[in-house]
């Protein structure tokens, strides 16, 4: 008789729960991975911004010249850069030009593409071929817009005053070479590569705004300069403080425009802080002068900045 043996089988000895993770780790791991996104930014900013402003702001304060690439030798002469370039009356007189040629450029740019934003919003035929047209003068470089405006706007040859010489309007006016007249034809020429950086931006902006609003201004009785006051307007304030804020630290500092226009000139018509920096610094191999006006156009901007930060926090609240 055969007998079969039954193996018992031990219960298994039941897993022990795993930890808790631990939240102290959890939170530097997180961290860390958050420093290692922002880490390369960091890096770049301190390397190409927090560095060359900081080796500015001490240049500004020495006696820095072609020879000191030589010998490395820069002494300080404490504030005399500063004194001498408030005390030098081209620098009052680049300091009016080039708030005169900011709020200009920045007024004519804003409410041409304004206007241009409101007018393409509406449907019509060659819309996106027209407002791809308009496009062009943006996409150009600037010293390239420079020169050809330097030809076109020149007083004996140029295409402008051949056209206005047919129209008997008077084809002999000196747009780039009188002191009366440079500036102004300076800031023209801004306006008109500017205009398509406004647009664009309005136009997404205006894209943006409710048509039901529209309509019940509409309903309700509102002219379209009413509702465009009163509806547009409003909306579009974000969107306009952008395009003001960002025009401004595109305008204040433009150097390669009025070079390739005027060089400054005629008799410093047309010099900037931007022009004085480079003429400063370049020309005269004066570099703690340059660095000083260089500074001088860096707190403008941050004071700028500062303004559009304050704002921008009290249209949050």
């Amino acid at each position: 008789m055969t007998t079969s043996t039954v193996t018992a089988r031990t219960p298994e000895k039941a897993s022990a729960p795993a930890a808790a993770p631990d939240p102290a780790r959890i939170a530097r791991r997180r961290r860390l991975t958050q420093w290692g996104f922002v880490a390369p930014a960091v890096v770049f900013m301190l390397l190409f911004f927090g560095y060359p402003l900081v080796r500015n702001v001490v240049m500004s304060f020495q006696h820095y010249t072609p020879k000191t690439f030589f010998t490395g030798e820069a002494p300080f002469n404490g504030a005399d850069n500063w004194s001498n370039v408030f005390h030098d009356a081209l620098f009052g007189k680049a300091l009016w030009h080039t708030l005169v040629f900011t709020a200009g450029s920045l007024l004519g740019q804003f409410c041409i593409g304004m206007a241009l934003a409101v007018f393409f919003s509406r449907r019509f035929p060659l819309n996106g071929v027209l407002r791809s047209l308009i496009l062009l003068p943006w996409l150009v470089p600037m010293v390239v817009s420079g020169i050809v405006w330097r030809r076109i706007l020149d007083q004996d040859t140029g295409v402008l005053n051949s056209f206005l010489d047919t129209l008997g309007i008077g084809g002999h006016t000196p747009w780039l070479t009188s002191p009366d007249m440079a500036l102004l034809s300076v800031i023209l020429v801004n306006i008109w590569i500017g205009i398509p950086f406004n647009m664009v931006i309005l136009y997404g902006g205006l894209q943006e705004i409710p048509k039901e609003l529209h309509e019940a201004a509409a309903l309700d009785g509102a002219s379209a300069w009413r509702t465009f006051r009163s509806v547009t307007l409003p909306m579009l304030k974000p969107v306009i403080t952008v395009v003001l804020v960002l025009g401004f630290m595109s305008t204040v500092k433009i150097l390669d425009l009025i070079l390739a226009l005027t060089d400054g000139g005629p008799a410093d018509a047309t010099q900037t802080l931007g022009t004085l920096t480079y003429q400063n610094s370049f020309v005269q191999l004066d570099f703690g002068a340059g660095a000083v006006v260089g500074n001088v156009l860096i707190l403008i901007s941050a004071v700028f900045a500062v303004f559009y930060l304050r704002a921008n926090r009290t249209e949050g609240k």
